[in-house]
């Protein structure tokens, strides 16, 4: 059986991706900061799809969570989704400078060491992947959260274009607003979302999934928002930066 790695696993697009790969027969590593959540997942899918499934307890903003995640890897995966992540309810200038900095740690630092770990494996073996989930924020300017999701998409098309082997893959999930944990956890209010900009996690996953087998780089899940992607780099940057900031925080 092939073994996948996800952070974040416990909920939206992390505990998505498990679902999905529990179902191809992927034995699974599932990383995430709640340890008793964890373990929740972990017994509803072996029962479900009877698949091994591995919790591995860790705090990615920290070096301990980091270094322990990064030795699992080492003893090799054939799939990593770095999918952990998080948000901020403030502006820019209204966030604690700590907060931002955990934000790159988690976001940026963690996908770095976590791909560099994972594929020295998947070169020797001839055969692997890695899915570094961004944001469609990551083609807009909208605070750090977007930049540290721009910093994803141009890492993992670098990456990939490192390796430079069609068997090993790096690509960056480029999600819009998706129906998770993601904004209440943030404290974020989503009242100002259109509905139709929602989108399923499941959905998110089986398109993701189908752009990694064709070898992308970058996937940007539903039509809808390949032509928000399309329209926003036509548009002047000061003007696509003005009308994200009305959609939400």
């Amino acid at each position: 059986m092939p073994t996948a790695l996800i952070t974040g696993a416990t909920s939206g697009i992390g505990a998505a991706f498990a679902r999905r790969l529990a179902a191809e027969s992927f034995s699974l590593v599932l990383v995430a900061r709640d340890e008793h959540r964890l373990e929740q997942n972990a017994a509803q899918l072996r029962l479900r799809y009877g698949v091994d499934v591995e919790v591995l307890p860790a705090d990615l903003s920290t070096e301990e969570g980091l270094s322990g995640v990064e030795s699992r890897l080492r003893d090799g995966v054939q799939l990593l989704v770095n999918n952990a992540g998080f948000g901020h309810p403030g502006a820019f200038l209204e966030v604690p400078v700590e907060d931002e900095v955990r934000m790159l740690k988690v976001h940026c630092e963690a996908v770095l060491r976590l791909t560099l770990a994972a594929l020295p494996g998947m070169r020797r073996r001839g055969a692997g992947a890695v899915v570094n989930v961004a944001s469609v924020a990551a083609f807009f300017t909208r605070g750090t959260y977007s930049a540290s999701k721009a910093w994803v998409v141009n890492f993992s098309e670098s990456a990939a274009a490192e390796v430079g082997d069609p068997r090993i893959k790096v690509m960056a999930l480029c999600p819009g607003f998706v129906r998770t944990e993601f904004h209440d956890r943030a404290k974020m209010d989503t009242s100002g979302i259109p509905g139709f900009l929602w989108l399923d996690a499941d959905k998110v996953v089986k398109e993701a999934m189908r752009d990694l087998a064709l070898g992308k780089r970058v996937s940007v899940p539903d039509l809808r928002y390949k032509a928000i992607v399309a329209v926003g780099r036509l548009i002047p940057q000061n003007l696509a930066a003005r009308v994200s900031a009305r959609i939400g925080r």
